[in-house]
């Protein structure tokens, strides 16, 4: 930030009085500008078992596939944000059923918060940041052509636990290796992975 959004006046960049890390504070009122993580919401889908995606109509990740899901707006809650997100990109109305992964990006400054939610019926269109909208079964999701890492880690994560027929909210942190494509799923780890039980076997198992 080079520019105090108070005064105008430059910014530069140094530690305050009591704090432990660098800001940008400005030259002039001395305002100190905070940059803070920002939060993801989004929903993972379920319709008789299949999950409901969205291919990107939008850099970046153009033309890939992701489940809906986008920054939090100011003024709403999680759960509002995460159906919002759902209504404008995938034109579905959907019932949020349990939370189902809170997982830390540090690297780009985001968290994502997604939910388990079902149709509340059965239509759904493209929305316009997506090219088209379908449902896949889980034995043909399309993980070569994911929009993020963090959406294969959270289907993986969603796949396993249908098989394994419980619900568990993943707590975790989503770490880039620091070598190779940040959009490439195989340069990153799972790091402090804490999965909370939830009551009772996952409603969409066998």
């Amino acid at each position: 930030m080079n520019y105090c959004s108070v005064c105008g006046a430059p910014n530069e960049l140094r530690i305050p009085a009591g704090d432990d890390r660098e800001r940008a504070v400005c030259t002039a009122c001395d305002t100190v500008h905070y940059v803070n993580p920002r939060a993801v919401v989004g929903c993972v889908v379920e319709h008789e078992g299949a999950l409901l995606l969205c291919r990107r109509a939008i850099e970046p990740a153009l033309g890939k596939w992701t489940m809906p899901a986008g920054f939090l707006e100011i003024g709403e809650s999680l759960v509002e944000g995460a159906r919002r997100e759902t209504r404008e990109e995938a034109c579905a109305e959907v019932e949020v059923l349990a939370p189902f992964a809170q997982l830390d990006l540090p690297h780009i400054g985001q968290h994502y918060a997604l939910y388990r939610a079902r149709m509340l019926s059965p239509g759904f269109a493209a929305g316009v940041e997506s090219l088209e909208v379908r449902m896949f079964g889980l034995d043909e999701l399309p993980w070569e052509e994911l929009a993020f890492p963090v959406v294969h880690f959270a289907l993986r994560f969603y796949v396993e636990d249908v098989r394994a027929r419980r619900q568990l909210l993943h707590l975790g942190v989503l770490r880039w290796l620091g070598a190779g494509s940040r959009y490439d799923a195989a340069n990153y780890e799972v790091a402090e992975h804490l999965p909370v039980p939830l009551q009772g076997p996952h409603p969409a198992g066998p």
